[in-house]
């Protein structure tokens, strides 16, 4: 990619000024505690779910502080939007399930054990819980800096891809529409079915560059990986589904000469195995303990922007002045982002 102009790198420089409060207190944004806002109670923040996949997914909303909508999960046709309001002061999380099958009641068909293949959440349509492996979008809306911090998540896994999409531009706050969305709408793409090649950029579902008067802002993209590479980027033994190895397990068969599915649901090392090293818990409970591991490195390359494991906030939080609503996008066809690496050295 070409050298940013330098109004977009000054953009850049001013928006890591903001972030850096994040990055110095070393800890995930969904453990601080929401600030209690005057007009809170109030659910005015707009939220929008898009499903641009080409199957039925079913998405769930987790709601962990504030008041979220009425309800915890719902059908998504491929084409849906499903808008609805939360309170100013919300901080909660929204994944999508596949692969679902429930009954009239909400729940498993044999009223027990999964519902779906990924982002299952006890088997119940009105989700309680989080469900593995899941592609997160996680919000903190309301703090005391007067900022709303956001981010996509892999360590619970991965599933779909996924967009965040600031409403910022449809604010009353004129300081929140005049920021150009180069800097706010992170994207994660890990399924080779919704990558575009870099030749063909401008084929992308959700917008990249943005127009300000006579400036096009441009934001950096992950463009070194192609469709092999996306397509088998998460380690053998953790795929949810993965293709049968010619010789029956006799002969070692070499991982990277066998086909892999388009949908390739991927298990994170912590949901997996669940140790501690893995997980940043117990002995290894603070940074200087947990690094990446062989699902992080993996997954970090292909969704920059992405949080790989729970140390990873330097690289993956965003943040923006608090007041706007945000679209969570499923399945979007592009890159994914590259903005942090550019703030980070700007």
């Amino acid at each position: 990619m070409s050298k940013l102009p330098k109004m977009i790198a000054a953009c850049l420089w001013l928006l890591s000024r903001v972030i850096l409060p994040q990055q110095a207190l070393g800890i995930h944004h969904m453990s601080f505690k929401p600030v209690i806002l005057a007009t809170a109670e109030a659910s005015d923040t707009p939220m929008r779910i898009t499903n641009l996949c080409s199957n039925d997914i079913y998405p769930a909303i987790q709601t962990q502080a504030g008041t979220g909508p009425a309800f915890g999960g719902f059908h998504a046709a491929p084409g849906n939007t499903t808008s609805f309001k939360v309170s100013a002061n919300w901080q909660g999380r929204i994944w999508a399930r596949t692969n679902c099958t429930f009954n009239s009641n909400g729940t498993s068909m044999n009223n027990s054990g999964p519902a779906c293949l990924t982002g299952d959440c006890g088997g119940l349509l009105e989700c309680k819980g989080t469900g593995e492996p899941a592609t997160l979008a996680e919000f903190t809306l309301a703090t005391n800096m007067n900022l709303s911090f956001y981010d996509i998540s892999l360590v619970d896994g991965y599933n779909l891809p996924i967009g965040i999409v600031s409403l910022h531009n449809e604010s009353n706050n004129s300081d929140l529409r005049s920021l150009p969305s180069n800097t706010t709408n992170p994207v994660c793409i890990g399924s080779p079915e919704y990558l575009t090649s870099v030749d063909d950029l401008n084929t992308t579902t959700v917008a990249t560059n943005t127009t300000l008067g006579s400036i096009t802002y441009i934001t950096p993209l992950e463009e070194a990986l192609g469709t092999h590479s996306v397509s088998r980027w998460c380690p053998w033994p953790l795929q949810i589904q993965p293709p049968w190895k010619p010789g029956d397990g006799v002969f070692p068969y070499p991982d990277d000469g066998i086909k892999r599915p388009d949908f390739d649901p991927c298990l994170s090392m912590c949901s997996k195995y669940g140790r501690d090293s893995d997980c940043c818990s117990g002995s290894h409970d603070t940074p200087e303990k947990c690094s990446p591991n062989m699902y992080s490195t993996a997954a970090k390359r292909v969704c920059p922007d992405a949080y790989s494991y729970a140390y990873d906030d330097a690289t993956s939080t965003f943040t923006i002045q608090q007041g706007a609503g945000f679209e969570v996008v499923f399945c979007p066809s592009g890159r994914s982002t590259n903005i942090q690496k550019n703030i980070n050295k700007s």
